[in-house]
């Protein structure tokens, strides 16, 4: 039985590829592998969101992207394996969205580019709600290696708004990248309590406080 449950909105972490043709058809083996991950990636992250990780099976995620068991196997190694792969999908597309809000030419770095990084990285969590509770309320329940993947992640996180921060700025900044993980480890908790509570709030609302703390934290580095 397929569960009814909401799903990702679409151009945002994934993109549901065409049906397959039936019968004889000239797609390239790897294209069907392609398009079948894609389907597989996008149904254990929507079937997460609702049921959290223990509710998913690889037989709820199969029906629900229409493929076989086989070709799941063919897909992936296991479950866990294709949450791992959406993660990361979900990581990845937060790091271009946040890269994506600040300019490109050297300037110092002021509160209007941290401002900028928290309303985009919140932004794209309202953008897909589904995707963005699978991974930010639901994922930690996959135990220690899915805790390690988002401690990587979020350090990854971290590391490369340091590292932009530097890049902009005309002048060095002493500010230690533990500032940056702890900053990014805070609003990530406080985006996935409001997630959590299923209450229709949008996590953008978090960002103008967020914004005005997180900056004099950053700041306070600064001589």
């Amino acid at each position: 039985m397929i569960v009814a449950v909401p799903t990702v909105r679409e151009g945002v972490f994934f993109t549901t590829p065409a049906e397959l043709p039936r019968g004889r058809h000239y797609l390239e083996r790897a294209d069907i592998v392609t398009a079948q991950r894609e389907r597989l990636m996008i149904a254990v992250t929507e079937l997460m969101a609702e049921s959290g990780y223990r509710g998913v099976s690889v037989q709820d995620a199969s029906m629900r992207a229409k493929v076989s068991k086989a070709a799941f196997y063919e897909c992936f190694d296991d479950k866990d394996a294709c949450v791992y792969a959406a993660y990361d999908r979900f990581i990845a597309v937060l790091l271009t969205r946040v890269r994506g809000a600040l300019p490109d030419e050297i300037h110092e770095w002021t509160s209007t580019d941290t401002a900028a990084v928290i309303k985009e990285y919140l932004a794209t969590l309202d953008a897909d709600p589904v995707t963005a509770r699978a991974f930010q309320v639901e994922m930690d329940a996959l135990g220690r290696p899915a805790r390690k993947r988002r401690r990587d992640a979020l350090v990854g996180m971290a590391q490369v708004l340091k590292t932009e921060r530097d890049r902009l700025s005309d002048r060095d900044h002493e500010v230690p990248v533990s500032a940056y993980v702890g900053a990014v480890y805070a609003m990530r908790q406080l985006a996935s309590d409001v997630l959590d509570e299923r209450g229709g709030a949008q996590v953008s609302e978090l960002a103008a406080e967020c914004a005005e703390w997180i900056e004099s934290m950053l700041t306070a580095h600064l001589g």
